[in-house]
């Protein structure tokens, strides 16, 4: 029944708004509060009840603020425009429901508004302006930008949406494509020289271009951008340039520039001199960022001997484009004249440098050398030469102002300074301003005036356990003389005639020498150091020479060479003993030598009762500044002799030391003995106590008393016998008499405790 017919009614009225729906789109710019369309029959109507007790509401997107309806009648309105762009549908929801009850007499209805565009949107350009490049000399045709414009309207309802580009400005250089707005060259060789810079103005209009329709335009900034089609052009065939000859070799002396429309690399050029003939005077290089060729000096230049030169100068890109080789070449060549101006120059010297030579020691005065300089102008000026005295060096020369010749001025050593640098100046006589410098070095040559030494001082040890032949030494020397006049060295003794007993030298041919022994054995308690003068000469000639002496200690060593002491307390030290001790025992030395000297002191004193006269006085008295060895020292001159002449048929030498000239005995007559003088016989021994080589190195005096001759019991001087070192027999004195027999036992006891 009732059921029934609401099913009944319900299907009915959805069949309806589907149709409704599907037939019918509205349009979004209906005026405010104007119905849109009723949707449904009213329920009053479709169930006639009309008696205003049904309600209608409406929900859903934009209920109330943009769409109302009409409770009464169901009518629905927009409050406002409605922008398509913005929403393309609404979704709305109504209902039926009593008034009376608040109750919904049947089911919600949902259903959809279309808003309808209408081309309100004119295309627009989102990416503008533009700024493109093209290269110059493109092909008609070639692309440069594609623009594209956007249009919000709907591009499947209508024309709204259906853009064409078309351009307002840049014709006919450009041309666009209306339907993708792909921008192109109009002309042939559009050239960057001529203009650079174009502003192409592209529209873009909806509705197909129609009347009526919308349009937006944007700027395209198009730049050509270059390509080497222009080739250099030197502006003069002939170019003029002066340069002085006092111009510095290595300075820029002009500029020339070739010109080139084109920009950047493409402008790029290289100057060369490709001929004429000032190409070995003259070079070119190029500015990179001036792009002009720098011309410079090679050479020095002379007015006298060349006026002027001609360069052939080429110009020539360095990046060339072979699309537009027909329009070449791309180089050119001019003519560049050089005139060399006359400038008056300092006097010009014949070399850059000289080096004299002299000899050291020479005279004040010796020439050294000679300098030349002249006036290099026509004019050619007398020349005046003086010495720049700059450093201390310099006074050690002096120049001739007119003819520049150098001489010494002072002494020379090469040992000091070998070299001299000094700086000649000249000038002009009439212009002394003008001035031209030359620098002088001056050797010092050699002449042998050292003679050479010992490269150091040796401390020589000989070993007492030394063995004939045994290397002890080996020494070299220096020379300050150099190579020519010092090595190579040769080695001797200087021991004149004589020959050395203990030690012999041997030059080994390499500058040095060996020093060896001669004998075996060495003994410190005889004597503990040797003196060995060394003669060395150099190569020089003539040949220097000098003489320098080794001091040799013997020491005593282990038996394989080292050294174990050289002196007595070096035994003491070696012992570990302390200062103390030392000292000690020094003291109990000093007392045993002061108790044996007064032992000694008080018996002589007991026997000088046995001098037989107060006036035979047989001591000798030596001075000198050495230490001296003792008695030895004592026998260096035969006292004996002096008091009885008879002993002067007998030479005597010292005992330790080897005569170099072994003297033949004189033999004086009997006759000469008995009548000798006293004054002859002092300047006898005085004059071969000069001329023997065997004399000690030192002075001494001798005091005696003269005794006489004829005495036929001779000397009985114990000097005597001490020097002559003879084992004399003294029994005889016992034959003498009573007188001499206390004397005969004297000397007899002296003899047995000699021979103990």
């Amino acid at each position: 029944g009732l059921g029934q017919m609401l099913i009944a009614v319900f299907s009915l009225w959805s069949a309806l708004y589907v149709v409704q729906n599907s037939l019918s789109s509205y349009q979004a710019d209906v005026n405010k509060n104007l119905s849109i369309h009723q949707i449904m029959i009213p329920f009053c109507q479709r169930t006639h009840i009309c008696d205003g007790s049904v309600k209608y509401i409406l929900t859903g997107e934009g209920a109330g603020t943009i769409f109302i309806i009409d409770d009464t009648t169901g009518d629905i309105h927009s409050t406002k425009s409605l922008d398509r762009e913005q929403k393309t549908h609404y979704v709305l929801h109504a209902q039926a429901i009593d008034r009376r009850t608040n109750k919904p007499l049947e089911p919600e209805s949902e259903f959809i508004i279309k808003v309808q565009d209408i081309n309100d949107n004119a295309p627009k350009f989102t990416d503008g302006p533009y700024i493109v490049t093209v290269p110059e000399m493109s092909e008609m045709g070639t692309s440069v930008l594609q623009v594209t414009a956007t249009d919000a309207d709907d591009p499947t309802y209508g024309n709204s949406a259906r853009v064409v580009y078309s351009i307002l400005q840049g014709q006919p250089y450009f041309s666009v494509d209306p339907k993708t707005g792909v921008i192109r060259t109009a002309l042939h060789n559009m050239d960057r020289e001529a203009r650079e810079h174009y502003s192409v103005v592209v529209q873009a209009k909806d509705m197909a271009g129609q009347v009526g329709g919308l349009s937006g335009s944007t700027t395209v900034n198009i730049t050509l951008t270059d390509v080497n089609d222009n080739p250099p052009r030197f502006p003069q065939k002939h170019y003029q340039l002066y340069v002085p000859e006092s111009a510095q070799v290595g300075s820029a002396v002009g500029k020339i520039k070739a010109n080139d429309a084109d920009a950047g690399s493409n402008a790029d050029m290289k100057y060369t001199i490709i001929n004429g003939d000032g190409s070995g005077m003259f070079s070119i290089s190029t500015d990179k960022e001036t792009r002009e060729g720098i011309i410079s000096l090679k050479k020095p230049l002379n007015y006298e001997k060349k006026k002027s030169y001609t360069l052939n100068i080429e110009g020539a890109n360095t990046h060339l484009d072979f699309r537009f080789s027909h329009l070449g070449p791309f180089k050119d060549v001019t003519m560049l004249k050089i005139i060399v101006g006359d400038v008056d120059e300092p006097p010009l010297f014949s070399m850059p440098s000289y080096v004299m030579e002299v000899y050291e020691n020479a005279k004040i005065g010796t020439v050294v050398g000679t300098v030349a300089a002249q006036d290099p102008d026509s004019t050619n000026s007398l020349v005046r030469y003086f010495i720049d005295h700059n450093t201390e060096e310099d006074r050690y020369f002096i120049i001739d102002a007119n003819t520049g010749t150098i001489k010494t001025a002072k002494i020379f050593d090469r040992e000091e300074t070998p070299w001299y640098n000094i700086t000649v100046a000249a000038s002009e006589i009439d212009n002394l301003g003008l001035l031209s410098h030359v620098p002088v070095d001056i050797r010092i040559l050699d002449v042998n005036d050292n003679p050479p030494e010992l490269a150091r001082e040796y401390d020589v040890v000989v070993c007492e356990n030394a063995k004939p032949g045994q290397v002890i030494q080996t020494v070299s020397a220096t020379d300050k003389d150099n190579s020519a006049n010092g090595p190579r060295f040769h080695y001797s003794l200087d021991e004149g005639l004589s020959l050395n007993p203990n030690f012999t030298l041997r030059n080994n041919e390499d500058n040095t020498a060996s020093i060896l022994t001669r004998r075996r054995r060495f003994s410190r308690t005889t004597q503990d150091v040797y003196y060995l003068p060394i003669l060395i000469s150099d190569s020089g000639i003539p040949s220097l020479s000098s003489s320098s002496t080794l001091t040799i200690r013997v020491c005593a060593c282990e038996r394989d060479g080292r050294v174990r002491t050289c002196h007595a307390e070096a035994f003491l030290s070696s012992a570990g003993l302390s200062t103390g001790a030392l000292i000690a025992i020094l003291l109990c030395v000093i007392i045993l030598l002061a108790i044996v000297v007064l032992f000694i002191t008080l018996r002589r004193s007991k026997k000088e009762p046995l001098i037989i006269s107060e006036e035979d006085v047989r001591e000798n008295v030596v001075t000198y500044d050495d230490e001296g060895g003792g008695e030895e020292d004592t026998e260096a001159f035969d006292i004996t002799a002096l008091r009885n002449p008879s002993a002067a048929e007998e030479l005597k030498y010292r005992r330790d030391v080897r005569p170099d000239v072994m003297h033949t005995p004189r033999h004086q007559p009997s006759s000469s003995l008995n009548s000798i003088d006293v004054h002859e016989f002092i300047k006898q021994r005085l004059a071969e106590a000069d001329l023997d080589p065997s004399v000690p190195p030192y002075d001494s005096i001798q005091t005696y008393a003269y005794e006489g001759h004829r005495s036929e019991a001779g000397s009985i001087s114990s000097l005597d016998s001490v020097t002559t070192h003879s084992d004399q027999d003294y029994n005889y004195l016992g034959d003498w008499g009573p007188e001499f027999k206390k004397l005969a036992e004297l000397y007899g006891e002296i003899e047995s405790e000699r021979t103990t």
